[in-house]
């Protein structure tokens, strides 16, 4: 059992976030999260309404991680494509962790089924995934974003899966890499030119 602080609901939260990570949501039973989070198994039915209560808190927390990583990388970088660039960068720290398993809206999905709030929770990682890349492709002035921000976020998503499954971090790296060239071959608008005063 682990000894942790902080209250049931922290507890609760900070094993399931170790030990869906680490080993997958569905290995993972109650018994053995009240356990890890050392707590009364009334305290995990006070804070959550079941388990699919729990892995939603779990995949909220590890998609709000990951922007404030993003965000980190991104600030007081003016230019948009640094910016998208910013992101690869902040998938490379996490993926040179030592504890790095992957992606865990990816994880989680593959045990998931349609309906499921972990197939919901990633539903919204990846509408917000793709609207971060588009976002910032249109802000770039590329001349067709919506294309470039498919092949960047092709370019992110091989970099989690060859990361993970290959035991490889300098796939993130080449990624960015990939991403930077893509988007210097990539036509912009040109801006119109100041009127002089």
């Amino acid at each position: 059992m682990t000894k942790a602080s902080g209250s049931a609901r922290e507890r609760l939260l900070a094993a399931a976030d170790r030990l869906f990570y680490a080993e997958g949501i569905h290995t993972v039973g109650i018994d053995r999260l009240i356990s890890e989070a050392g707590v009364a198994k009334g305290s995990l039915f006070y804070n959550f309404s079941g388990k699919d209560d729990l892995v939603s808190a779990y995949l909220s927390g590890r998609q709000e991680d990951r922007r404030d990583r993003i965000a980190r990388h991104q600030e007081g970088v003016a230019d948009p494509v640094d910016r998208i660039l910013a992101m690869f960068d902040a998938l490379e720290e996490s993926a040179l962790s030592p504890t790095y398993n992957g992606c865990p809206f990816a994880n989680a999905y593959a045990e998931a089924a349609p309906d499921s709030v972990e197939a919901e929770a990633v539903r919204s990682f990846r509408a917000w995934l793709a609207e971060s890349f588009l976002g910032l492709t249109r802000e770039a002035g590329f001349t067709d974003p919506e294309d470039v921000a498919r092949r960047v976020g092709v370019l992110y998503d091989g970099a989690i899966s060859t990361s993970q499954l290959d035991a490889h971090p300098d796939a993130v790296r080449l990624a960015r890499e990939m991403a930077a060239t893509v988007m210097a071959a990539e036509p912009r608008v040109a801006l119109a030119p100041v009127a002089a005063v």
